[in-house]
């Protein structure tokens, strides 16, 4: 009798992919901080919908108890959260989402510096798109400026780590600056976006001043404040 084969053996595929993913930096107190969250959601309604999230827990003290009452707050508002940082794995239960390590941080820290010929600023690269980004389409390039030939429909989205250049209406939503880049701007042709966003700090539609509405603009930062600005 001939020897039965083997089965070969199926080789698992495993692929590697990146999400920009939305990092929530509690502080206390928690309920005052949750209406902040709060309030985002009552002026863009879909800001979190699908997006996943990381709560950095470092700058809070919070029990185990603690960390399921907010992990349940932000449940009860549609909130996923992927993972979590900044914690000892013991305050985590079982239930919990996984306590994450690895992740790059997407503040760029300043350093004295050393010698002047020593500091090379390098360029970044650049994404040019000659049409319209459609209602409910995602655009994420974080590897530099993204330039656009035609419109964001409403219901779409940018995301850029570096400069955002529209040369059309902007009806949907812009996050340039998402590596770090405090001095990345945004520009549209017409204003009308339901969210803008540099560096993590974000205007909604209703934070933007009317008499702003359909001309050409350009949006910055000072500091921590956004400035938005006509351009004409």
């Amino acid at each position: 009798m001939e020897a039965l084969a083997k089965p070969q053996r199926q080789m698992v595929r495993l692929r590697g992919r990146s999400y920009v993913a939305f990092v929530f930096v509690p502080t206390v107190p928690i309920q005052d901080w949750l209406q902040e969250i709060d309030a985002t959601i009552a002026r863009s309604p879909g800001f979190f919908a699908g997006r996943p999230v990381v709560v950095d827990l470092a700058s809070v003290d919070l029990s185990q108890s603690g960390i399921n009452h907010l992990l349940i707050s932000l449940q009860d508002r549609n909130i996923r959260v992927l993972g979590i940082e900044g914690v000892e794995e013991a305050r985590l239960t079982p239930s919990m989402p996984p306590l994450l390590s690895g992740g790059r941080s997407c503040v760029i820290e300043p350093s004295a510096p050393k010698k002047v010929e020593t500091k090379v600023e390098t360029k970044p690269t650049s994404l040019l798109l000659e049409s319209p980004v459609r209602s409910g389409q995602t655009i994420i390039f974080p590897e530099g400026d993204v330039t656009i030939l035609g419109s964001v429909g409403s219901g779409a989205e940018v995301v850029a780590g570096g400069s955002i250049h529209i040369y059309g209406a902007l009806r949907g939503r812009a996050m340039a600056g998402v590596n770090g880049h405090a001095s990345a701007r945004i520009y549209c042709q017409k204003i009308e976006a339901e969210l803008l966003a540099i560096d993590g700090f974000y205007q909604t539609a209703d934070d933007i001043d009317d008499a702003l509405r359909g001309r050409p603009a350009q949006a910055w930062l000072e500091g921590s404040t956004m400035r938005i600005t006509a351009l004409n």
